[in-house]
């Protein structure tokens, strides 16, 4: 421990030795640091925060969803520093009036790009501007109040891009549809054609839609269910036939006992025996028909018959099964001819059917692209209304741009401290150097060390009155140099609070 005190105060001796040497590097160094900072220019800075508020209350019902709407606002963000922004920002601020030809122009330009920030906050819908300038020809005024203009010209452009660009858009977007649907309207009016006079000429005689193969087909599946209906009907038409052949035309009088007249009884018996199934061969038939003959030629043994209602009843609905029956076997014979013509054209032209496929698909291609551009068309219309209309996109300056009236660069104060620190440094360390330079023996010990002999004793410095006195005058000196350079860096930055509060 001794020792490594003993060392301490060896080289502290040095430096103490070498203490104006130290003093003259750190004013060096201290003075050309300071006219350094002094050089830099202030860099102000102007700050404005804004709200834009993406929400719509008919996000869900029109395709304008929250996270599209902030998708926007962040390709708004990301644009605001495009070099046709910044542009406008440098002719429509006072920085227009330091531009010297395109060349200084685009000097600004990128200079502008570095000094902008455009940055989201933790809640995406609040924006904060900044922008830094700093111009060694200008005032620090003058800088201030660029700064200020250059913030506010990018609010402007903000809310003017997020204003006009989506009307921009949609009336570009509109305008492709239009000629866009112009023309898929001709083709597809021109392939209907082409469909219409293929139908007319081939496929117009078949029922249903679809090409020839589907039409035959549901030719065919008709034709088997109207077969079947017209067995159906066949069948009732000779049940209503037995049961009109079993019903009097005529009802008879009522005789003068008041019961039934002979030939009434007659002809009900007669009808008895046909409704339980006996054929005319019958030999019961045969009599009862002769009876019946016979007391009509006898003028029926009592007054006259009156029209039967039931026989007129079955007549009509014998005259309407048949009428069906008719109707189903025309409709039949006519979908075989018109299916027996198709197919005989199918053989003698095979392409119609692949040439009905061909326009169906050319059509429903045309028709489909068509539907899909006039859906977008209503739906870019119809958003593009929603966001003019009800502003689907709010904006508000929360803080306006700020006229700072403090640098915001450099940081004077702490450099010229820094200054004075690193001057002060680089004097100590440049007596140490020196000291371990030249040669020579602080002490004793240091000398019986490098010789390794004895050292039998030292003289110490004598001084007289004189020599002392001078040696309290350099200190004087010393001490002043000293304190001067510390009372240099103190009025320079009082020198610097004073300049702030002027500007």
């Amino acid at each position: 421990m001794a020792a490594l005190v003993d060392e301490l105060l060896v080289i502290l001796h040095g430096l103490w030795l070498r203490r104006w040497l130290a003093l003259g590097v750190a004013w060096g160094v201290c003075l050309l640091g300071w006219l350094g900072v002094a050089l830099i220019p202030n860099s102000y800075e102007s700050k404005a925060r804004v709200y834009v508020n993406t929400q719509s209350l008919l996000e869900d019902k029109v395709g304008i969803t929250q996270v599209q709407a902030q998708q926007d606002l962040d390709r708004l963000r990301q644009t605001l520093a495009s070099t046709a922004n910044l542009e406008r920002v440098v002719k429509e601020t006072d920085l227009n009036r330091t531009v010297d030809g395109p060349r200084d122009l685009a000097a600004k330009i990128t200079r502008l790009r570095e000094n902008i920030t455009v940055m989201a906050q933790l809640d995406p819908s609040m924006i904060d501007i900044s922008a830094t300038w700093a111009d060694s020809g200008l005032s620090d005024g003058a800088n201030a109040r660029i700064s200020q203009q250059i913030v506010q010209k990018l609010v402007d452009i903000f809310q003017e891009t997020n204003l006009s660009s989506d009307k921009v858009e949609t009336s570009q977007s509109l305008a492709f549809l239009d000629q866009q649907l112009a023309a898929r309207g001709k083709q597809l009016a021109a392939a209907e054609q082409r469909r219409v006079d293929f139908e007319q000429r081939y496929a117009g005689m078949l029922p249903g839609a679809g090409s020839i193969g589907q039409r035959m087909d549901a030719a065919r599946s008709e034709i088997n269910s109207i077969d079947s209906q017209l067995v159906q009907a066949q069948s009732a038409l000779a049940a209503m036939n037995g049961q009109l052949a079993g019903t009097p035309q005529t009802l008879p009088g009522v005789g003068a006992s008041g019961g039934p007249s002979a030939l009434a009884q007659a002809q009900a018996d007669l009808a008895s025996m046909r409704a339980r199934g006996f054929t005319n061969s019958h030999p019961d038939v045969i009599a009862a028909q002769r009876q019946v003959d016979l007391l009509r030629g006898q003028g029926g043994g009592s007054v006259g018959s009156t029209p039967n209602p039931a026989y007129l009843s079955i007549r009509s609905m014998q005259a309407e099964r048949a009428a069906t029956v008719q109707g189903l076997s025309a409709r039949k014979a006519q979908l075989q001819a018109d299916l027996n013509a198709m197919a005989s054209r199918q053989t003698d032209e095979p392409g119609l059917a692949a040439e009905q496929e061909r326009l169906d698909r050319d059509y429903q291609v045309l028709k489909t692209q068509y539907d899909k551009m006039l859906a977008d068309r209503e739906e870019i219309r119809l958003r593009g209304d929603v966001k003019s209309e009800t502003g689907s996109v709010q904006f508000r300056v929360i803080n306006p741009p700020s006229l700072s009236t403090a640098p915001a660069a450099p940081n004077r104060p702490l450099l010229l401290l820094g200054v004075l620190i690193l001057g002060l440094g680089a004097g100590v360390g440049t007596a140490f150097a020196v000291a371990q330079l030249k040669g020579g023996f602080p002490n004793a010990a240091r000398l019986e060390k490098a010789l390794g002999v004895a050292v039998i004793g030292s003289i110490s410095q004598t001084v007289n009155a004189a020599q002392l006195a001078m040696e309290r005058q350099r200190m004087k000196w010393f001490a002043g140099a000293s304190g001067g350079l510390a009372a240099l860096c103190l009025l320079l930055i009082v020198i610097e609070f004073v300049q702030r509060g002027l500007a």
